[in-house]
């Protein structure tokens, strides 16, 4: 939103989920100061596809919706609301990475770049025409934390390319190939376990896609839970946990009660 500003654009309206069932959501934004400060109604709503935000949508003419960060899935009838379409935002480079938990799947594949796609929005999951795209290079000790600000600020850079174009109606899509398209899978805190079958490689990468805005990677020690949010390899320290081929020692780690 602040991209859009800066390149001249204003918004009509924010949508977004109530405070109180938004606490718990990775890297959650409140978008009220914002607002505010720039005059644009916010409309705060539990689904995407509700009759009221439909509504809303119809009665101030949208011409072109932006979907960034929302874990429901759009109606037909909703993205066709706005006179000219909705745009999604997705942050791997499309068709690659359909999906979800884009950032940790990045670092657990391996992955040496990863990106952002905005697409205009049709009835399949990230499947429309691709609008523009941003590379964003991954480092071989990449951590959650240091991509999502990474990605983050690609979109920042992609809005800012395409926004001008959009206010012209000079904007133009690509079909994306569907013969490399791929699809990730959702995950959950759970899948964060380390297990003592695990190498110490796999501990590593798991420990940096998983830990902050994420729930985190976590040990069980009996009825106790470690979350480790941070380690290093192959290090015999106080804390070293014995995995497959190796000790791994937290550098920050926090006990939690199940």
């Amino acid at each position: 939103m602040e991209a859009i500003y800066a390149s001249g654009g204003s918004l009509d309206l924010i949508l977004s989920i109530p405070d109180e069932k938004a606490r718990k959501k990775s890297g959650r934004i409140y978008v009220d100061a914002f607002a505010q400060q720039h005059g644009i109604p916010v409309f705060k709503s539990n689904h995407i596809n509700d009759e009221a935000v439909k509504q809303e949508l119809k009665d101030r003419g949208i011409d072109w919706l932006i979907i960034i960060g929302w874990s429901q899935i759009a109606s037909k009838e909703v993205i066709s609301i706005p006179t000219f379409g909705t745009i999604g935002a997705h942050p791997t480079l499309l068709p690659e990475g359909r999906g979800r938990a884009a950032i940790p799947w990045a670092i657990l594949k391996g992955l040496h770049q990863t990106g952002v796609s905005f697409f205009k929005m049709d009835e399949g999951v990230d499947t429309g025409e691709i609008l523009g795209q941003e590379i964003v290079p991954i480092a071989p000790n990449e951590t959650a934390t240091l991509l999502y600000d990474k990605v983050n600020t690609a979109h920042e850079t992609l809005i800012q390319k395409i926004f001008p174009l959009l206010k012209k109606g000079e904007i133009r899509g690509t079909v994306q190939d569907e013969s490399k398209a791929t699809y990730w899978e959702g995950r959950r805190p759970e899948d964060g376990q380390l297990l003592p079958s695990m190498s110490v490689a796999e501990v590593d990468r798991l420990v940096r896609a998983t830990t902050r805005p994420y729930p985190g990677a976590f040990w069980m020690d009996g009825q106790r839970k470690a979350i480790i949010w941070s380690g290093t390899m192959g290090h015999h320290g106080p804390n070293a946990l014995l995995f497959a081929d190796g000790h791994y020692t937290p550098t920050e780690m926090e006990w939690v009660e199940e």
